[in-house]
C-alpha cells in the first residue's frame, strides 16, 4: 500500500474527507447489496412467505434509511465546500511565483527574474500563491503529496494557494493528457527552510527582476504613452485611465457594473481590452493577443501591480 506523504498545511484533512466518503459509500454499497442479497433469498420464488403487506411493513426504515445516507452525504458536502473555501482564499502576505504550461514542460519565474523549468522551490510554513496560465492547449498542475490540482487554461490565469508543511522533494505532474509527450510533463517541488531558500535565490540571481523587466516592455509596446503610468493615483490620462494603485481596487465599467483589478482582469484587459471598457473611456487600446506571450504578460502584470502603494516590490536577490 502506497502512502502519499502529507505536504501541505491541509493534506491531512484532505485524506480524512475522503476516507470519510468512502467509508459512507461503502456502508451505503453493503446496505443496498445487502438488503437485495437478503430479499433474493427471503423471497425466493419457492418461499411461502407473504408478501401481501411488505409496504406497511418496510416504508418507515426505508425513509430512515435514506435520509439518513442523505444527511451524511450533505454533510461530507459541506465539510468539503468549507475545505475548499478555506484553501482557497487568498492568505496575507503571499509569496507570488508564475507557472506557465507549455506542451511539455511547467515554465516556473520567481519575484525575483529566476527561472526554471519543471522544478519549483518554495520555503516552508510561508503562504504562496502560484499564479497558473497555459499557452497552448490545457494542462492539469498536480501536486498530489500537497492534495492539490487545478486546471491551467490557456488565456486564462488560475491560482493556486499553497503552504509547506514539511521540509523535502515532492512530485509535481500534469493530470490532463496534453498530447503525446503529457507522460513526461513532471516535476519536483523542493520544500526548503527559510534561510535555505534565501540563499538559493541569491546564488540563483539575475540582473533583472520581473518588475523592471515589466517596466521595459511597458515602454517597449507604447503602453506608457497612453495610461501614463506617471501621474498620481486616480488620475487620468488624456486616451486611457492611469495604472498607479489600480491593482486590487475597484474598477467601474461602461456597462455600469465595477470589477476588482486583480491578476485574471489585468491579463484579461491586456489580451481583450474591448470585453471591459472602463467608464469614461472610448474601447482605443489595439489587443495584444498572439503579440505578447504569456511570460511576457506575467511581467507586465508584476510591473502593473508594483505601482499599486500596497505591493511590496520583491527585492532583488
Amino acid at each position: 500500500m502506497i502512502v502519499l506523504p502529507e505536504a501541505g498545511v491541509a493534506s491531512s484533512e484532505v485524506d480524512r474527507l475522503f476516507g470519510g466518503l468512502l467509508l459512507i459509500s461503502g456502508i451505503v454499497l453493503a446496505l443496498v447489496f445487502g438488503l437485495m442479497l437478503v430479499y433474493i433469498v427471503r423471497y425466493r420464488h419457492s418461499s411461502k412467505l407473504d408478501r401481501g403487506s411488505l409496504a406497511k411493513k418496510t416504508w418507515r426504515i426505508e425513509i430512515a434509511w435514506t435520509a439518513a445516507t442523505l444527511l451524511a452525504f450533505f454533510g461530507l458536502f459541506v465539510w468539503g465546500a468549507d475545505l475548499y473555501v478555506r484553501t482557497a482564499r487568498p492568505h496575507p502576505d503571499p509569496l507570488t511565483i508564475s507557472v506557465v504550461g507549455k506542451q511539455w514542460m511547467w515554465k516556473v519565474e520567481y519575484p525575483g527574474g529566476q527561472r526554471e523549468i519543471n522544478r519549483l522551490h518554495v520555503p516552508v510554513d510561508r503562504n504562496v500563491q502560484l499564479i497558473l496560465t497555459s499557452e497552448d492547449v490545457i494542462h492539469d498542475f498536480g501536486l498530489p503529496d500537497f492534495r492539490l490540482k487545478r486546471d491551467v487554461l490557456p488565456g486564462r490565469y488560475e491560482s493556486i494557494w499553497l503552504r509547506a508543511m514539511r521540509i523535502g522533494s515532492y512530485h509535481l505532474f500534469c493530470d490532463q493528457f496534453c498530447g503525446t509527450d503529457h507522460s513526461a510533463m513532471i516535476g519536483t517541488v523542493t520544500v526548503m527552510s527559510a534561510p535555505a531558500y534565501q540563499q538559493w535565490l541569491e546564488q540563483n540571481g539575475t540582473s533583472h527582476d520581473l518588475v523592471a523587466e515589466g517596466d521595459a516592455l511597458f515602454i517597449r509596446y507604447g503602453c506608457s504613452g497612453c495610461h501614463q503610468a506617471g501621474l498620481a493615483a486616480g488620475g487620468h490620462a488624456a486616451r486611457a485611465p492611469s495604472l498607479n494603485g489600480v491593482y486590487m481596487s475597484p474598477v467601474p465599467l461602461s456597462d455600469g457594473s465595477t470589477v476588482i483589478a486583480d491578476d485574471r482582469y489585468l491579463h484579461d484587459s491586456i489580451l481583450y481590452p474591448k470585453q471591459q471598457v472602463v467608464a469614461g473611456y472610448e474601447p482605443m487600446m489595439p489587443s495584444f493577443d498572439k503579440v505578447l506571450g504569456e511570460e511576457d504578460l506575467v511581467k507586465l502584470i508584476a510591473y502593473i501591480k508594483s505601482l499599486a502603494p500596497h505591493v511590496v516590490r520583491a527585492e532583488q536577490p
